[in-house]
């Protein structure tokens, strides 16, 4: 098939509000639920440890702790059932999948070191 044809299908499909976010980050990814005929958002909150992928099939993992026990969710980024994501705080790290929490426990598998902003206005003058 026409590659052209093929990427102004995709472009329908992209999310409209871009989600700025990175590894390391910690996140609130609202999900909607379908139940029978109802509909509720339930949220997922935690650190991202990777992202995968390309254009509509980008996905991004988020792990968190729950009752003792590590949960890591795979969530397609240009998804409508992702209504919207929502960066709690921004972390600083050094690699690309955050592979190693998963060995952690307690505190020390959702400690990510927070990035510290620059002010803008100092950097301008």
């Amino acid at each position: 098939m026409n590659q052209a044809l093929l990427d102004k299908i995709e472009a329908e499909q992209f999310r409209k509000n871009k989600a700025n976010f990175n590894v390391g980050d910690s996140v609130r990814v609202h999900t909607k639920v379908v139940e029978g005929d109802k509909e509720r958002i339930q949220v997922f909150a935690g650190v991202v440890i990777g992202r995968r992928g390309r254009g509509l099939n980008e996905t991004f993992t988020v792990r968190r702790i729950s009752y003792g026990e590590g949960v890591e969710r795979v969530f397609p980024l240009h998804s409508p059932r992702v209504e919207k994501i929502e960066v709690e705080r921004r972390g600083d790290v050094r690699r690309a999948k955050l592979t190693y929490l998963r060995k952690r426990l307690g505190k020390g598998a959702t400690l990510v070191k927070e990035k510290e902003e620059k002010p803008q206005a100092a950097a301008k003058a």
